[in-house]
């Protein structure tokens, strides 16, 4: 693997697998329950639904904000200080990334820390988001807090079963539907955000994939690119992914120490 990528200008795609390290789980790692991630069609059709699921996410939020980034984090931005890295591309809506200190960071599936309005969309913050949630649904924090095994996952979701008596609130500017700025299943990735994605795999001279399993075509694309140009590819995950056929090494391997190795023998400190 550090042969492959010595020398080289490496642009990097990393899934869930790059944030267990931080408490944060994954949806298709060996040992990850069966998961059933909700739809848009589902978020926009059903108010109960959006209401339940809003319930869900003013715990879940709370827990990813507080995490931290793992030293696989810390040594992917110290990469691309050293100019091994060229970029990040993430599937993750965790901001770990930028809190480790990485500056090229195109956050594909959005992230967790703002919302959107669909009808005029304005955008505030899961912060001010959270201060009105509180005000409409005093002591919900706290009763949730109370009950033990709370589940996290990886898109700041709580799993949650009661969730009847909790209050959602409109946009505050024109009382439109809320929605977490996120790409949710069944939504498209915004045009010029894979566009500038396409462009860091374009100028890289290899693609490193960390932590995903490139089961949704959202992450496979970039692969695919790459291979096409017949850029060299490396993938690292704790299992097989869609893109394996096209790596010249994919090691089953886990994103944190596989990034010590290569921050310590790709650009070590003089």
């Amino acid at each position: 693997m550090v042969r492959l990528l010595a020398g080289k200008a490496v642009a990097v795609v990393t899934g869930a697998g790059m944030s267990t390290d931080s408490g944060i789980p994954d949806y298709r790692g060996p040992d990850s329950p069966p998961r059933n991630p909700m739809t848009f069609q589902q978020f926009i059709g059903d108010d109960e639904f959006r209401r339940h699921y809003w319930a869900r996410n003013h715990v879940g939020w709370r827990h990813m904000d507080a995490a931290k980034p793992n030293n696989g984090h810390r040594a992917l931005a110290e990469l691309e200080r050293r100019g091994v890295v060229s970029g990040v591309i993430t599937q993750n809506v965790d901001m770990l990334h930028t809190k480790a200190g990485s500056r090229r960071v195109i956050d594909l599936h959005g992230v967790y820390a703002r919302v959107r309005c669909l009808g005029c969309e304005q955008l505030v913050s899961r912060f001010e988001l959270a201060r009105r949630l509180d005000h409409e649904n005093p002591g919900f924090i706290e009763s949730v807090a109370a009950a033990d095994g709370v589940e996290i996952a990886p898109d700041a979701d709580a799993v949650i079963t009661s969730t009847a008596h909790f209050r959602m609130v409109d946009c505050a500017h024109c009382g439109g539907v809320l929605k977490p700025d996120i790409v949710y299943f069944g939504e498209s990735v915004p045009k010029p955000r894979v566009a500038e994605a396409f462009d860091l795999v374009d100028r890289s001279d290899a693609l490193l994939v960390l932590g995903s399993s490139l089961t949704v075509m959202s992450g496979l694309r970039f692969v695919r690119r790459a291979a096409k140009a017949g850029k060299t590819i490396v993938i690292v995950n704790r299992g097989t992914t869609r893109g394996d056929e096209f790596a010249a090494v994919s090691s089953h391997a886990g994103c944190s120490e596989t990034l010590a190795t290569l921050l310590a023998t790709l650009a070590p400190r003089e």
